[in-house]
């Protein structure tokens, strides 16, 4: 989908920064229905774009995923709730209904219930399998939806309702948070010092793009707008959007925290009878791309 969230690599493109390290890069299109780890499987890209919760789960199922760097530093997801709903706390939570994304977003929340003591089999929360949109507290389905500060967030503003009429947990402060988009790559493919070489021009004019964007977020906005070919985003939302992403990449140059990769493996791993992996992942990231890079 064609929105600031991918800001650093549409930026990279139209300034010219892929071309000054020799690169013809194709942004292909995903979504909520393009499954990165397959189409990195078959062949269809030399790096995707993955949260690292499915990225690890793809990769305990066999496929040798490996994060190479990490342009996000914080997680932009978060529960919310509507007041009147009887929601201010964490312990508000208990009896009602939540709305929770699948397909791998799933873990912090599972992660965090767990650390809450709630169990999310019906008899202390109910989950709603929620679509990639907020309807469920717009119609009353739901005391609360999973959002992103980025996106969802502004869906349920927009559509009336006020930030004082909303309580947000973001997984950020409850501790449960997950690293988000990182660029992934087949480990078989690291061995090729080409494909290597490649890689960290790659990364260095991806980065030099997310900067820029952080820096120039209102001009990276209009970069996207002018990269979406479906004509559906609008000025307003994208600026907006670029705004939060500018929070989340500050901090990072695109270096791998070994302590956020940590967090990550551990709020995995602690979801009770149903974790998303089962051992330790072995490999799964590498300094060599980004050190060569970034230095």
């Amino acid at each position: 989908v064609t929105q600031a969230q991918f800001a650093g690599y549409y930026v990279a493109k139209d300034k010219g920064f892929y071309d000054e390290e020799g690169l013809n890069v194709t942004i292909k299109p995903g979504g909520p229905d393009v499954a990165p780890a397959q189409v990195i499987a078959g062949g269809g890209a030399d790096v995707v774009l993955d949260w690292m919760p499915s990225a690890l789960a793809s990769r305990e199922k066999g496929l040798d995923l490996v994060n190479i760097a990490q342009p996000f530093k914080h997680s932009g997801m978060m529960l919310t709730c509507r007041k009147d709903a009887g929601v201010s706390s964490p312990a508000d939570l208990k009896g009602k209904t939540l709305g929770v994304w699948f397909y791998g977003n799933e873990y912090p929340f599972l992660s965090w219930m767990s650390k809450l003591g709630l169990k999310t089999d019906g008899t202390d929360v109910t989950v709603l399998k929620q679509g990639f949109n907020v309807d469920p507290i717009l119609q009353g389905q739901a005391a609360c939806v999973s959002t992103m500060t980025y996106n969802e967030y502004w869906q349920i503003i927009d559509a009336g309702l006020s930030p004082d009429e909303l309580t947000v947990f973001k997984y950020e402060d409850q501790g449960v948070a997950t690293l988000e988009d990182g660029m992934y790559v087949l480990g078989s493919n690291l061995k090729d010092a080409a494909f290597s070489d490649k890689m960290v021009r790659f990364v260095r004019a991806s980065m030099k793009g997310w900067k820029w964007a952080e820096a120039n977020p209102d001009a990276a906005a209009m970069i996207v707008l002018d990269n979406d070919a479906t004509g559906a985003q609008t000025e307003k939302h994208q600026k907006r959007m670029m705004g939060e992403i500018a929070k989340l990449t500050a901090g990072s140059n695109g270096t791998l925290d070994p302590a956020d990769y940590q967090r990550t493996v551990d709020s995995l791993m602690s979801g009770g009878s149903d974790p998303v992996i089962t051992k330790l992942p072995e490999g799964a990231w590498t300094h060599a791309i980004t050190d060569k890079a970034l230095n």
